[in-house]
């Protein structure tokens, strides 16, 4: 049986490859082969991933979508979470948990005890899942409240802008120039970076050529 490992970190400088070794062993050791590994630096809260995006469009079905825990495959909304759902099981894809041990038997049991278990484990990983969004939209709640007490403990603080990424930028200019006919989504893929990301430094890359003419 074939497993696609999906790897998830939220911040630029996280590591998404962290559990790459762990989760290897663990299809090695349940007897799949690993068909794919799709890693990514990019928000659970996001339901367009690139490398989620090919990862469903790759595999097959009664293939195995393996992920470390369920926040590491989803802490989007309701609507959205619904629609990843649906998108795994039209596939027709096994979801294993490594640390849900009960979603551990649908890589093999696919009589009624695998049904049992799959019903157990849509309940579990529902239940994960909901904790997970519970989790971001606290932290979200924190952060702004912070934010606001700073604005009015000091009423002209503003927050910082975001540090740019001088070996993104190297990266995605370093592609724009090899690959002037290149797609913005190809060369996003290719740095690791978002769309937008791939557009904002070429436009700034534009404007100071021109600058300098």
């Amino acid at each position: 049986m074939d497993a696609h490992i999906y790897l998830r970190a939220s911040l630029k400088d996280q590591d998404a490859n962290r559990a790459k070794v762990a989760l290897e062993a663990f299809a090695t050791e349940k007897g799949l082969t690993i068909a794919g590994v799709y890693a990514e630096n990019i928000s659970g809260t996001k339901l367009n991933r690139p490398e989620l995006l090919t990862l469903l469009d790759t595999a097959k079905s009664g293939d195995v979508l393996l992920v470390e825990s369920v926040d590491r495959l989803s802490r989007l909304s309701q609507a959205d979470w619904d629609t990843l759902k649906a998108t795994i099981k039209a596939k027709g894809l096994r979801l294993v948990i490594a640390d849900l041990p009960t979603s551990h038997m649908l890589v093999q049991d696919t009589g009624i005890t695998g049904q049992i278990m799959d019903v157990i484990n849509n309940m579990l990983i529902e239940l994960m899942a909901t904790m997970a969004r519970l989790d971001q939209d606290k932290r979200v709640e924190r952060i702004n409240q912070g934010i606001a007490n700073k604005k009015l403990r000091e009423p002209d603080w503003k927050p910082a802008g975001k540090s740019r990424n001088a070996a993104k930028w190297a990266k995605v200019q370093s592609l724009l120039l090899e690959h002037p006919t290149m797609n913005a989504e190809d060369i996003a893929s290719l740095a690791k970076c978002g769309v937008a990301t791939v557009y904002r430094i070429k436009r700034a890359t534009a404007a100071k050529l021109q600058h300098s003419d």
